[in-house]
């Protein structure tokens, strides 16, 4: 968990294609998810809505189990706005806990950005969705 506010920050901006950027840094834990929710309802609510919501997680220190929970349920907005979701410079930490969770192939957009390391190397092919509960 963070123990200082000032660890965690977003900066959101617009680009000239319509697309809307959060900026992550810090930690996405307990204290900061909904903080992350609420401002990409916010801009998922512009009009008009963005074409594209990117999170930007090169600065991303640190995801536990609420700051997933915060990605999925943004995912889930944005899928119902028709939005296009990319978590883009995902480093490694989020990478394994999107691998271990199987959440993995949510975030995957067919351009390959989202799914790319921070370092720049490509993405495997995503796996494919874990099998339904009995």
């Amino acid at each position: 968990m963070s123990t200082d506010d000032s660890d965690f920050h977003l900066a959101t901006t617009v680009d000239s294609s319509g697309d809307a950027h959060i900026r992550v840094t810090g930690d996405l834990d307990w204290d900061t998810a909904d903080e992350l929710t609420e401002t990409a309802r916010a801009l998922l609510r512009a009009d008009p809505a963005p074409r594209g919501l990117h999170l930007d997680c090169a600065r991303l220190t640190l995801c536990d189990s609420l700051g997933l929970a915060s990605l999925l349920m943004i995912h889930r907005t944005c899928a119902d706005a028709g939005v296009r979701l990319h978590l883009d410079n995902r480093p490694a930490p989020l990478r394994r806990l999107l691998e271990m969770t199987g959440t993995a192939f949510l975030f995957d957009d067919a351009a390959g950005t989202g799914a790319q390391e921070a370092s720049g190397e490509a993405a495997a092919a995503p796996p494919p969705p874990p099998p339904p509960l009995a």
